[in-house]
């Protein structure tokens, strides 16, 4: 049986496996975005799909822009947000 990979929520710090997270990469051309496949090659940090975590954590931005080793703007954090509260929706249904 093979083993699922895990990774920890950069707000709640909960491990869960790989798929029951968001992922959130930092491109080599310096944007931001939300990665849907969990393939997007670049530097990632991951967030839960409960509402709580992505709200609370791109409104500070801060251990998300420390995983992904640069800053957010709040421009990028409010379409990620947005983006990523659609995905986490859509996954609850």
């Amino acid at each position: 049986m093979k083993k699922k990979p895990q990774r920890s929520c950069v707000c709640c710090r909960t491990t869960r496996d790989k798929s029951d997270l968001l992922r959130v990469v930092s491109l080599a051309d310096g944007s931001i975005v939300y990665d849907p496949t969990g393939k997007v090659p670049g530097r990632g940090s991951y967030l839960c799909k409960n509402e709580e975590c992505i709200k609370t954590e791109l409104k500070k931005a801060g251990r998300l822009s420390k995983g992904l080793r640069r800053s957010i703007s709040d421009e990028e954090a409010t379409a990620l947000a947005q983006e990523m509260l659609a995905a986490a929706a859509k996954a609850g249904s």
